[in-house]
């Protein structure tokens, strides 16, 4: 796949379940919100998924533009996902990338004895670009994997930990409902000088405890959700010079468009609801974020 490819055409679907399902959702994009009175970073977005009314990679850097988000850190999750990250970010100065196979891609992997080869790839193309900032998403999930597959995604987030000390590289954490063995890892390891926590999830004592590792942790629409009480509690405990934001996108959507395809150019939705959430000015929250990227990726792009 050439750059130009890879800079504007999607490499996967998830609205195509929905078509084979039959389910209907609102998939119509939201409107553009108020711009930002300074810039900030959207630290994890993956524009390769495609999801309803899909955007160009050029388009989407532009809209995320004109509402005060110029920055992005593309996330790719498995080879071809990482292909098209490095691929992007050398095509497009907005970006920077990350590339990691996801902890449920792991098991698939060693369950076809591909996960080995599919590892080294991944620490190629670390190593292909100086824009490939992150080593990432890597982590641990234990709601859509089973015990069957533990051992590999333990194997696999060891492997990339060693990758991100060695290559000098921020390391981005997935942690869906393993925050105890996460930490564990973490702590057996040792963690990197910059580390990530992707979409925190957990409540204050959590945060609390990544905190006292030296991670960053990245806030995202769900910090909006009703029932997200524990995590603005976890927000409202965590340094300005640790707050990260992000969108996941094309997931987690914030409220009040939960549910419709979220993008970069929503970040300002979720950044007021978390001025509210701390007291802090917008424009000071937003240049605190915008420095804390910085430092948590390495520096500017």
């Amino acid at each position: 796949m050439s750059t130009a490819e890879a800079g504007e055409g999607p490499n996967r679907s998830r609205a195509a379940t929905e078509e084979k399902t039959g389910a209907r959702r609102d998939r119509e994009r939201p409107p553009a919100p108020e711009p930002l009175p300074h810039p900030v970073v959207d630290n994890h977005c993956h524009l390769d998924i495609a999801d309803g009314n899909w955007t160009a990679t050029s388009d989407a850097i532009a809209a995320a533009a004109a509402v005060g988000v110029p920055r992005i850190v593309q996330i790719g999750c498995d080879l071809e996902g990482a292909r098209w990250a490095v691929a992007a970010a050398a095509e497009h100065d907005a970006l920077v990338a990350g590339v990691a196979l996801h902890p449920n891609e792991a098991p698939r992997l060693a369950a076809t004895g591909d996960l080995e080869a599919a590892l080294e790839e991944i620490e190629r193309l670390a190593a292909s670009h100086d824009k490939v900032r992150a080593v990432g998403e890597t982590g641990l999930d234990t709601f859509r994997t089973g015990d069957e597959g533990r051992a590999a995604q333990e194997e696999s987030f060891r492997r990339h930990i060693d990758l991100a000390k060695r290559l000098d590289k921020t390391l981005v954490i997935h942690d869906r409902d393993a925050h105890d063995d996460v930490l564990r890892i973490v702590d057996e390891e040792g963690a990197p000088e910059r580390w990530v926590m992707h979409c925190f999830s957990g409540d204050a004592a959590f945060a609390r405890r990544c905190l006292d590792r030296g991670a960053h942790l990245s806030f995202a629409g769900t910090v909006t959700f009703k029932n997200a009480q524990p995590l603005r509690d976890a927000l409202a405990i965590t340094p300005l010079d640790r707050i990260l934001v992000e969108t996941d996108a094309p997931y987690l959507t914030p409220t009040p468009y939960r549910g419709r395809p979220n993008a970069s150019y929503l970040v300002p939705l979720t950044v007021r609801a978390m001025a509210d959430v701390i007291g802090a000015d917008l424009e000071e929250l937003c240049r605190a974020i915008d420095a804390t990227t910085d430092a948590a990726f390495g520096g500017t792009w």
